[in-house]
Formats: structure tokens, C-alpha cells, sequence
């Protein structure tokens, strides 16, 4: 029997199946990962996609395959290079696990992605859609690649109204979603499913008049396609202020500004930023505001503590960052390296020496080393964050050149860039 009347298929949902895909044979989009099957290439661009839009992926896609052209390169490739390719894009974790399932296919699979649902299924970082997608796209299987965009578009169409923020109501789709698979054509099926999403069928404002499936909508039929698809709302994240210092070096410093490393495991784990802690709650920020003085007081005792010796001079400016479940709002403040007397510099250079300072040996290239206050209280300083309390941060003197060499958050990399251009332009004064 039809796998598509088995799911209660009909004549509506084989006008859907045919008219989408003759609209997608038609006039789909020319993007560089559908111009190949290969399955590696697929696959970096769904992890790309997730979050993302197209026009935002599509230079990184291009680098990431320059650089990375294999699974074996992206297998064998330090960490830190990753997450440099990645930089500006986001969600970090998704270069992570891409990278450690690059690993598993090329130590189980030799190197080639497998074909086979399980298999696929265990990569790491690999859900329900991606696996969905890969196995359509590249190999043409009958798999559905249900994510948010495909779920409007089936909850617009059949008229379904369950709520799809719940697992069980994606257990339906994927089963509608592989019941309207035509013979033959899931490659080119699922993807005229996504980019009828993304260009036609979008969350608000939906272009109804140029739908190649208009005329049997039940959802515009019913006048209530602007409501669908129905979706509790998600938690906000959480609201969170913090006291930022972008430390200028003084002496042979000069020129470079102070920047750490996150710890190794956790939120944004291995990449590089301006120091920062969390805001007491009664301490306000920016230019003349109450609480200025206080909020650079608590700045520089929090450098101290965390063995850089520089005082909070003026505040710059607020920045933000949002997370799934937490949102930054960083006052930057420009501090000043402070020259420690004589004893005390030579003595942080032994304790730097003896790997007691900053991680000694750090592997990053470029930039220069910090050397921190003797007696300085390390451990801690990522705590609030859930971080180990035996941690210690590297922390690296920076010019624009090095920027290249280390891996940011995009709001750190407009601060420094930000920075360094304002640095540039009142030179040429």
C-alpha cells in the first residue's frame, strides 16, 4: 500500500507533493552546497544553517570548505582554528560537535559519512532534522528533515493546530513529512519543503499570492494563516549585567589590549574575550550616571583579584550579547595597565616562568603573554559561571594584527574592532 494513504494521504496532499517540487525544479536557489551530494558538504551546511540565514552562511560555508575540504582536515585540525573559521556565526557548540563527529566518521566510517540511519543518528551533535537532511540530500533516502520552518509550512497548509513545541506534535510531522516524500525524489523534496519556508511560506507576512500551493491551503482558506503554526512561547534568558574592562598596555604594551581565554569546558568554552565579571545589582554604568564610581571601583578590585594590575580610567560603552538562555548586557570600561614596581614585575615574571601565572606555554600564536600580580586570588574567576573554581585563564597582550589568531564572540570582536579602528583614526589626526 501507498506509504502516503497509509498516513491518510489523499488528493491534497498529492497536489502539495507535486506542485512543490515542479515549483522547486523551476526556480530553486544556486547555492554552493547544493551544487554538489557530497554528503560532507551537506552536513557543514545544515550545522551552518541552524539559527542562521542563508545570506549570513554562505561566505562562512565557502572559507570553512577552503579550509577544511575533508572530513579528515576538519578531524585533524586543532580546535582553535575551528572556532576561528566559526567566529561571527554563533552557537558555538555546533563547530565543537561538528568537529568531534568529523573525528567518529573518520575513526569508525574512514572518513566517508555513512549512509545508514543508525549510524548517522550517532554522530554527535547530529539530531532528528540533520540526520533527516543528510540522509535525503546526499543519498536520496525517503528520511524527513522536519525543522521550524517545515512545520509552518505543514501546519498552514493541513490546517493542523497542535502546539509544536511539543515532542509529540514533531512525531506527527515526521510522519506526515515522509508520507508526502514522492518516489524517488527526496533530495529535491525536502529542500523545496525548506526553501518554500524560507521564501514563501515565512513566519510573518507569508507571500500567500505567489504560493505554487495557494489555491489548497487550509490555513489561508480558513483566514488564519498569520495565526499558524500554534508555539508556546519559550522562557526569556535570562537578564544579566556585567562590568567589562578593555585594558590598554602602557610601556612595551603599548598599542595592545588585554584579552583572556574561557575556560575549557562551558558557555563559549576556549575562545578569547575582554575580561569581564558579573554587575552587583546596585551599580549603574555609563557616562555620569549614579554609580559610576562604584561600578570601577568594584572593576579594579575584580582585576586585582584576578592578578592585572591596571585601574578603571573612564566608561566606554554598553554592549550585549544573547544567549538561549541568558542575556548580557556588558558596560565596557577603558582601563590602564599600571607598571608594577621593579621586585614585584620580576617576581610575577618567575611565577609566569614556573607555569604558577597565566597557563604558561599557551599554544594560541601571537600576542604576548600576561604577567600577573604575585599572590593573586586565580581560582574563581569563571565561578560565577559555573567554571571550575582550579581554572586559571590565559590571559595575552594584543594588537589588531594577532586579532586573526585567536577566536571571539561576535560582541567581543566588534568591541575590539571598534577599538582598534577609533585607535587607527585618531593616529591619522
Amino acid at each position: 500500500m501507498d506509504e502516503r494513504k497509509e498516513a491518510g494521504g489523499g488528493e491534497d496532499e498529492l497536489f502539495f507533493s507535486m506542485r512543490l517540487l515542479e515549483w522547486y525544479n523551476g526556480q530553486k536557489r544556486d547555492l554552493p552546497w547544493r551544487r554538489s551530494r557530497d554528503p560532507y558538504k551537506i552536513w557543514v551546511s545544515e550545522i551552518m544553517l541552524q539559527q542562521t540565514r542563508v545570506d549570513t552562511v554562505i561566505p562562512y560555508f565557502n572559507r570553512f570548505i577552503e579550509r577544511f575540504p575533508t572530513i579528515d582536515a576538519l578531524a585533524e585540525a586543532p580546535e582553535e582554528e575551528v572556532l576561528k573559521a566559526w567566529e561571527g556565526l554563533g552557537y558555538y557548540s555546533r563547530a565543537r560537535n561538528l568537529q568531534s563527529a568529523a573525528q567518529q566518521v573518520k575513526e569508525l566510517y574512514g572518513g566517508k559519512v555513512p549512509d545508514d540511519r543508525e549510524a548517522v543518528f550517532g554522530l554527535k551533535g547530529v539530531g532528528p532534522y540533520t540526520a533527516g537532511a543528510i540522509l535525503s540530500i546526499a543519498f536520496n533516502r525517503p528520511e524527513p528533515a522536519v525543522d521550524g520552518n517545515v512545520m509552518r509550512v505543514l501546519s498552514r497548509f493541513f490546517l493542523i493546530e497542535d502546539d509544536i513545541a511539543k515532542p509529540k506534535t514533531r512525531i506527527k510531522m515526521e510522519a506526515l513529512a515522509k508520507s508526502l516524500i514522492p518516489e524517488g525524489e527526496a533530495s529535491s523534496f525536502n529542500q523545496a519543503l525548506m526553501e518554500h519556508g524560507a521564501l514563501t511560506c515565512t513566519p510573518k507576512s507569508p507571500r500567500c499570492l505567489v504560493c505554487p500551493v495557494m489555491e489548497r491551503c487550509a490555513g489561508r482558506l480558513a483566514g488564519v494563516e498569520t495565526e499558524l503554526p500554534v508555539k508556546t512561547k519559550a522562557k526569556p534568558p535570562r537578564p544579566e549585567e556585567r562590568l567589562a574592562a578593555l585594558v590598554e598596555g602602557r610601556g612595551e604594551h603599548a598599542g595592545r589590549v588585554l584579552i583572556r581565554q574561557r575556560p575549557t569546558r562551558g558557555l563559549l568554552a576556549r575562545m578569547w574575550e575582554l575580561p569581564h565579571w558579573p554587575a552587583p545589582g546596585d551599580i549603574g554604568a555609563g557616562s555620569g550616571r549614579p554609580g559610576e564610581a562604584a561600578a570601577m571601583d568594584r572593576l579594579r578590585r575584580s582585576l586585582a583579584e584576578a592578578g592585572v594590575a591596571a585601574r578603571p580610567e573612564a566608561y566606554m560603552m554598553a554592549a550585549e550579547h544573547t544567549f538561549s538562555h541568558i542575556h548580557w548586557t556588558l558596560q565596557v570600561y577603558r582601563c590602564r595597565e599600571e607598571e608594577l614596581p621593579q621586585p614585584m614585575a620580576a617576581e610575577a615574571r618567575g611565577l609566569y616562568a614556573a607555569g604558577s601565572g597565566a597557563a604558561a606555554g599557551g599554544d594560541a600564536p601571537g600576542g604576548e603573554p600576561a604577567l600577573l600580580l604575585p599572590g593573586a586570588e586565580q581560582p574563581g574567576l569563571f565561578a560565577d559561571e559555573g567554571g571550575a573554581e582550579e581554572e586559571r585563564p590565559d590571559m595575552r597582550w594584543i594588537g589588531r594584527e594577532d586579532m586573526a589568531n585567536y577566536a571571539f564572540p561576535n560582541v567581543f570582536l566588534k568591541l575590539l574592532n571598534a577599538y582598534f579602528d577609533g585607535q587607527e583614526a585618531a593616529g591619522r589626526r
